[in-house]
């Protein structure tokens, strides 16, 4: 089914791959050219929702290293239309068979197909966005005002408010979502961690990279992250054991000086496989291998239950609330020893009521 929205890898770049020397990404990548590989042990895929762009990134992911597992990693070429007609169908498609899908999309408002290929899930649904503003008229609006039935939970990272209008402010703290912007995203970036950690989906604009650093964007900007911190950022997403699915949009090759933003976009793509293939599978879907804490806040008369799991050191604060079976996978927040030491100190963690204003 997934070769009715999807063409083939360009030859060239077929060649290109094979020419790289074993121990690089090119060679080990099971390639969609003349018939779809199998994908029985594939467990990432890359998706090109914009040829001219996709394209120009796989020229650099494909040279770097390799340190995954062989053929668990496939490029599925690009999208034969480039608009969400196609992508929600090959999203859906992967997601049903459990492999992660990683897009690279020209158009920013193609994060919002990747929110709506999970409208047939069970499950509500957690996003989280990367990027200088909120992209609300052409992107989320549709998904946030009014919210969309399948959204349990948005967040924000990287945020600048001079470019976000007041009124968009105001409608995303009064919906509780998480905001984080660029100054405490820079100063504080594991801070961003259990944000990403809570997400189903993430996408990442890249116009919330600094212009120096990704001068491919439409209308760039000289402040944002650096690309470190975006490959941080990245990681991030690819340890999560919640996530499902991973954009990177925005990309305009015809703005791009000597391949910098292709390169960027390959590295921030690399850092998120690295991610992926790092998972400790301690996503907290029951208690086991996770060590309880419980404070007592006297001044409150409160108490709050931490979890910290043995595999990764990550923590989780439990909503103190009797809720639904709908939101029973929502009701471990994931959080960090931050928290848990402001809960120490007596102080109630904002994360918490954040959480609390959203049950």
């Amino acid at each position: 089914m997934l070769q009715n929205w999807l063409k083939t890898i360009p030859a060239s770049l077929v060649k290109l791959a094979g020419q790289h020397p074993q121990n690089q990404l090119g060679p080990n990548m099971l390639l969609f050219h003349g018939q779809l590989p199998d994908l029985k042990k594939v467990r990432v895929a890359i998706i090109g929702a914009g040829e001219k762009e996709a394209n120009a990134v796989r020229e650099q992911l494909y040279r770097y290293e390799n340190p995954f597992p062989a053929r668990s990693v496939a490029d599925l070429g690009n999208l034969r239309k480039n608009d969400s007609s196609f992508l929600i169908p090959v999203i859906y498609e992967l997601l049903s068979g459990k492999i992660v899908p990683i897009v690279i999309g020209a158009k920013n408002d193609l994060a919002r197909a990747q929110f709506l290929s999970y409208q047939d899930t069970k499950a509500l649904v957690n996003m989280v966005a990367i990027d200088e503003t909120f992209r609300g008229q052409d992107v989320y609006n549709a998904i946030l005002h009014p919210r969309h039935p399948q959204l349990f939970h948005f967040g924000q990272i990287g945020l600048q408010v001079h470019q976000t209008p007041a009124a968009d402010m105001e409608m995303l703290q009064s919906k509780h979502f998480d905001l984080i912007r660029l100054g405490r995203t820079r100063s504080a970036l594991e801070e961003t961690e259990p944000v990403i950690r809570d997400a189903d989906l993430v996408a990442f604009h890249l116009p919330a990279i600094r212009q120096s650093e990704a001068p491919g964007v439409e209308r760039p900007t000289p402040s944002g992250l650096f690309v470190e911190e975006a490959c941080q950022l990245c990681r991030y997403a690819g340890m999560s054991d919640k996530l499902t699915s991973f954009g990177v949009y925005g990309f305009s090759p015809e703005r791009d000086r000597e391949a910098q933003t292709a390169q960027v976009t390959a590295q921030m793509l690399w850092y998120f496989l690295d991610g992926f293939f790092s998972r400790k599978g301690d996503y907290p879907a029951t208690q086991t291998d996770l060590t309880e804490y419980i404070v007592y806040l006297r001044k409150l008369n409160y108490q709050i239950t931490f979890w910290k799991s043995n595999k990764s050191g990550r923590w989780w604060m439990q909503v103190p609330l009797t809720t639904t079976s709908k939101l029973e996978r929502h009701r471990l927040i994931p959080c960090s020893l931050q928290d848990y030491q402001s809960a120490c100190r007596e102080e109630l963690p904002e994360r918490l009521v954040q959480a609390l204003d959203r049950f």
